[in-house]
């Protein structure tokens, strides 16, 4: 659905009573687009810790135009001509809080010369895991959050800790996801890279161990050339968009859904050359049924299941039948255990050697919404079920599972919400408007690829940076 308020504002009129009256003015996002440059501009690239030459080799790989920090590349402070499309900055040398003058000292003569839809990332050492650093790491979070909330023009910043001996490998399809397109509506975030529970591997294909493409074992236009990936409610709205995505990415792509949207589903599926599967997952034998699917032989099994499928039943609780409750839990998370036992079956597993799970769950299992307990516990419980299979992924696999917690994304359902209510969700976060189903499908991508393997047992919000749960 049109976001008209964005479009007035955009328009010449409507920006000038904007900007007299001080009412936002949402910035028209830059989605990844093939063909387009990863980053849009200069980077600029400080820090001096552990991961400095690191990040500068991600960024050389990327073809990325980075700037070290000097005089020459340091613009006066308040300009208002933008200069860059990223900022970089490895925090991990940081050991004590008279360190943090350090970030200041980077940030504030560049924060008010970034691009439209500019990056800022902060890269530091988990605090846990930092020692004598773990004060000034911790700050580290407070300090990008805060960034996040105040860029405009479509700014994003996010945060990613790194474990002392993480691969630099770990590392690249992060930085690279973060500074690039398909995290336009990621901002406010931390991600974390562990050893101990990174998956580290890449489904047969290679290691993850090299920021090159090609060394690396895999092709980073293509990713995913060469897995199997299932999504399940493919047949539309967001399911259709990760399964068009995943196929963009190089997958073959099994597309899942109900009976009753056989039509929808079989178009998504000879849209993107992929297969149809109708299932009902609540079904008893839905397990057997996606085996079967699967195909048999030596190529027998899934490198990427995205369990997507989900429904609402919404009532204040004191008005919720008990087959609302029960309908809402069954579908969103009783099916995913049950699907995923199946998954990781001791005698007979169909996930594959590093592979990837990601469940589809929602700011509201975070931050809870009036009328949705069912829908909200259903959601949290998906976080829930991710962070208890992590050691489990890693360990068994070599893979991860991980989950998407969307916020306002702009859908058919969002569309039949209430004016003031959808104005409200679409304006309550950093980026002053309603996300796209192509960025929840961006953020499964990133988390389905091989490079993403130090990503496990965590939740991504695709939220533009929401005030709800922040």
């Amino acid at each position: 659905m049109a976001d008209r308020y964005q479009n007035w504002t955009r328009g010449a009129v409507g920006g000038f009573v904007a900007e007299r009256l001080g009412l936002p003015r949402p910035e028209l996002l830059r989605r990844f687009e093939p063909g387009r440059p990863a980053v849009a501009g200069p980077v600029d690239l400080g820090g001096a810790g552990r991961l400095r030459g690191d990040l500068a080799d991600i960024l050389g790989a990327a073809r990325i135009d980075v700037h070290e920090p000097s005089a020459a590349h340091t613009p006066a402070y308040g300009s208002d001509t933008p200069r860059f499309a990223g900022l970089v900055f490895d925090a991990t040398g940081i050991t004590d809080t008279g360190g943090l003058a350090e970030i200041y000292a980077f940030f504030h003569p560049r924060i008010r010369a970034l691009a439209p839809c500019a990056r800022v990332v902060v890269v530091g050492t988990l605090p846990e895991r930092a020692g004598t650093g773990r004060v000034a790491q911790r700050a580290l979070e407070g300090f990008t959050r805060s960034v996040g909330k105040e860029l405009r023009r479509g700014a994003t910043a996010n945060l990613v800790l790194v474990a002392p001996d993480s691969l630099a490998g770990t590392l690249a399809s992060t930085i690279r996801f973060l500074l690039s397109d398909r995290s336009a509506y990621v901002s406010g975030q931390v991600l974390r890279l562990d050893t101990v529970l990174g998956g580290g591997g890449s489904g047969g294909n290679g290691g993850d161990g090299d920021p090159e493409s090609e060394a690396g074992g895999w092709d980073w236009d293509y990713p995913l050339h060469g897995r199997t990936a299932v999504v399940t409610g493919a047949a539309r709205g967001i399911g259709a968009v990760i399964a068009e995505t995943l196929r963009r990415d190089g997958a073959s792509v099994i597309c899942v859904d109900v009976p009753g949207q056989s039509a929808a589903l079989h178009e998504v599926a000879a849209r993107i050359g992929g297969q149809a599967l109708e299932l009902d997952i609540t079904d008893a034998s839905a397990a057997t049924v996606l085996a079967a699917g699967l195909g048999g032989g030596e190529r027998r099994g899934v490198d990427v299941f995205v369990h997507n499928a989900g429904v609402l039943r919404d009532k204040t609780l004191g008005r919720m039948e008990r087959g609302q409750w029960d309908t809402v839990l069954e579908v969103n998370l009783r099916a995913v255990e049950a699907l995923t036992r199946r998954l990781l079956d001791k005698t007979e597993p169909l996930l594959r050697r590093g592979g990837r799970i990601v469940c589809t769950s929602s700011i509201a299992g975070i931050a809870g919404n009036v009328g949705q307990t069912n829908y909200a516990a259903s959601k949290a419980g998906l976080i829930g079920l991710v962070e208890s299979l992590a050691p489990e992924l890693a360990g068994r696999f070599g893979g991860t599972v991980n989950a998407v917690a969307p916020g306002f994304i702009e859908t058919r359902m969002t569309a039949s919400v209430p004016l003031v209510i959808r104005e409200a969700g679409r304006r309550m976060n950093s980026l002053r408007q309603g996300g796209l189903p192509v960025d929840v499908a961006e953020a499964v991508a990133f988390l389905a690829a091989p490079g993403s393997g130090g990503v496990n047992g965590q939740t991504l919000r695709v939220c533009g940076q929401s005030l709800l749960g922040a």
